[in-house]
């Protein structure tokens, strides 16, 4: 009998040492995803810390954090708030309530933005002094400068001011998403204050170019000028105070697109809407009286908890005024894309051929998107090619992708693009370009109801003697030539029969009404990315089970699905080696014990902007490799559609795993290693010897 409670105690005492692993749908394995694109902003906000990146480069990340933290309240903030607002409350994959998130989002944001000031003013703008850059406030300029400021206003910038006063007569006025305003108040003498709003024109330079020493280059602040200056635009009146605030408004489009006859039109009425949405954040100067804000708060329908005090530049986005500044030193060492090898002497038709020999990677920015351009012209100057399709999303001014579109079709090649009009914040360009084409004789389709077209793929038809060959470009990011030279990306070539196959299906369900779902070579979402890569990943699993070397690399921008994160909990919990090189938003926790042991996370920011999605399975030895458009999100699997393209060449495969994938994985100076509470470390120092860069090491090697 006591051997028998003996034995019940020693039972007892094993489970509460060997306790059950968690559920892999707990809350607590995963992290918010909007306070995980924060920890991204702050790794932003190094880059501009670090004192061994050059100066207007450290600007440039200054400038870039401004905008990113635009874009996430004008996005993510917005969208908690109208899930208040509707009651559609979402309880978010870590458990937390959207007013929780809110809360937590403020905390988050008022540290950040704290940093940003103190960096600017104590950092940034003296070296910016010590490198003959002075940005001077009215109260700096001498009496030349001041000259040269006054005769600016008179001449430039007081025919484009309207100022709007607010009374009994003159309702309060609309404030423009995004918008920079001077809030003045002034009276008569009478004792009564008054309002008035004075919106800072963005068609006018933000920083003001005054005189200085030859060596030297002095500017001062567009509002700076406006604001000495008020007497001219309120004559007779006493200025009491003149004041600084910019408005973010929602900016996520509403477009009813099963109700809309047309969805041009659809867009473009959201398009203009999208100014007179509801505000969701007011920033002003910090010396702003409380009585200013409460007028603005109440106007705009915002809370106190909606205002954030910045002490400097309102908008600290318009830093990037300094950017063009001709300063070589002060910038990062101009690089020359280089040509790969195999399209080095091809011209016109011969590009063809050298597509027809084998497939063909480029690596941008590194390599140049210039082949791109010319596989294009080529086919719109041959007269054996029959027709181009081709996704256009995010295109760019002056782009000679839709150039040598117009002109295939001038001269009699059938053309037919998708323009997806719902790419967010490029709708306008995206309609001016679509309107065009149409205007030209290209066929153009407008994206499809209910889901975005983010899949980018180009299709050449030609006729080779009897037969017909598809020529297939596929690529990770879009086809704009600026964007190529500092965002990371790769592009394939290929005369591959069955991606031709798979490519014009997909072109017949963008464009017709194919409702074909199953591609021969390719992953496409909305219907087999997920369980295409689900099937991958259990496979992966099982060879792990029977052979021990299971090992996935995944690198994308966003890994924030809850169901792909779950698969590779499963994936880790059987033993795979798992690493993610994830740029901003990561939902898992690497590291966590019985869960994610065998996962590592690493994000990289760097001098470009880490764009490629790559998916690697060891499969065996048999490796397998995809590449696309898609990140581990649930738009992209489930609300979008998307492709993962095979690399199926051997030299490619290689290239991919053991040059590109590889030195990603041995990054130790560009390279942050998440934690298991979602923070973020840089790697051990390497004993005194000097870190790798993968982005330096491509530019060595590959450009």
């Amino acid at each position: 009998m006591a051997n028998s409670r003996s034995g019940r105690r020693r039972s007892a005492a094993a489970a509460r040492v060997a306790p059950l692993p968690p559920r892999l749908d707990s809350p607590d394995l995963y992290l918010n995803p909007h306070l995980s694109l924060l920890a991204f902003q702050r790794r932003v906000l190094e880059e501009a810390q670090n004192p061994a990146t050059p100066l207007l480069e450290r600007v440039k990340f200054v400038s870039i954090l401004g905008s990113n933290i635009d874009e996430f309240f004008m996005v993510r903030v917005a969208g908690l708030w109208q899930q208040i607002e509707t009651r559609t409350t979402e309880i978010s994959m870590d458990g937390r309530s959207p007013g929780e998130q809110l809360e937590l989002i403020r905390h988050e944001v008022t540290g950040i933005l704290a940093e940003i000031y103190r960096l600017w003013r104590e950092e940034l703008m003296p070296d910016l002094k010590d490198a003959g850059i002075y940005i001077l406030r009215n109260d700096e300029l001498n009496a030349q400068q001041k000259t040269a400021a006054d005769d600016y206003f008179r001449r430039v910038v007081y025919p484009v001011l309207t100022p709007l006063a607010v009374d009994q007569s003159r309702p309060f006025p609309h404030i423009s998403n995004l918008s920079l305003n001077v809030a003045a108040v002034v009276t008569n003498g009478d004792g009564q204050e008054r309002f008035a709003r004075i919106k800072v024109p963005d068609s006018l330079p933000q920083l003001v170019s005054i005189p200085s020493e030859a060596s030297e280059l002095a500017f001062v602040w567009l509002e700076q000028i406006i604001i000495a200056n008020l007497r001219m635009l309120f004559p007779e009146m006493e200025i009491l105070k003149a004041d600084m605030f910019h408005v973010t408004r929602d900016a996520e489009l509403a477009i009813q697109e099963l109700e809309a006859d047309d969805l041009l039109e659809s867009v473009q009425e959201a398009v203009w809407r999208r100014r007179f949405r509801d505000a969701v954040r007011l920033q002003v100067n910090a010396g702003m009286p409380q009585k200013l804000i409460e007028l603005l708060t109440s106007n705009l329908e915002l809370d106190q908890n909606d205002v954030y005090r910045v002490d400097g530049p309102v908008d600290i986005s318009r830093v990037r005024a300094l950017l063009p500044i001709d300063r070589p030193r002060l910038k990062d060492k101009p690089f020359i894309p280089s040509t790969p090898k195999s399209f080095a002497s091809a011209t016109g038709s011969e590009i063809f051929a050298t597509i027809r020999e084998s497939d063909i990677l480029v690596h941008h920015p590194y390599e140049s998107f210039q082949p791109m351009v010319d596989f294009l012209r080529a086919a719109a100057d041959d007269p054996d090619v029959l027709a181009i399709k081709m996704t256009l999303y995010r295109v760019g001014r002056n782009s000679p992708i839709v150039e040598t579109l117009l002109e295939a079709s001038q001269n009699g090649t059938q053309v037919a693009v998708l323009v997806e009009l719902k790419a967010r914040f490029d709708e306008e360009s995206n309609i001016e370009w679509a309107q065009k084409l149409e205007r030209e004789g290209v066929h153009v389709v407008y994206g499809l109801p209910g889901v975005k077209v983010h899949a980018k793929m180009a299709m050449v038809v030609r006729r080779e003697g009897d037969a017909i060959r598809r020529y297939i470009h596929l690529g990770t990011g879009n086809y704009n030539p600026g964007t190529a030279r500092i965002y990371t990306d790769l592009g394939l070539f290929t005369a591959n029969e069955e991606i031709g196959e798979d490519v014009s299906d997909l072109f017949n369900y963008l464009t017709g009404y194919s409702a074909k779902k199953a591609y021969r070579k390719l992953l496409v979402a909305p219907f087999s990315i997920r369980s295409g890569l689900e099937r991958l990943v259990r496979n992966e699993i099982e060879r792990h089970k029977a052979h021990g070397d299971g090992h996935l690399i995944f690198k994308m921008n966003a890994l924030e699905d809850a169901g792909m994160i779950r698969l590779l909990y499963e994936a880790s919990r059987a033993g795979v080696e798992i690493d993610l090189i994830v740029r901003g938003v990561c939902s898992l926790r690497p590291g966590v014990p019985g869960v994610s042991e065998t996962i590592r996370v690493r994000s990289i920011l760097g001098r470009f902007l880490e764009h490629s999605r790559i998916y690697y399975f060891h499969n065996g030895g048999d490796e397998l490799i995809y590449a696309g458009s898609a990140d581990l999100m649930p738009r992209n699997l489930n609300r979008r559609v998307e492709i993962l393209f095979p690399i199926e060449d051997p030299r490619l495969v290689r290239r991919l795993r053991d040059r590109i994938l590889e030195k990603h994985l041995e990054d130790e100076a560009c390279a942050r290693i998440m934690q298991p509470d979602g923070s973020y470390t840089h790697p051990p120092k390497n004993n005194g010897k000097r870190l790798l860069a993968s982005q330096n090491w491509f530019l060595k090697h590959e450009a």
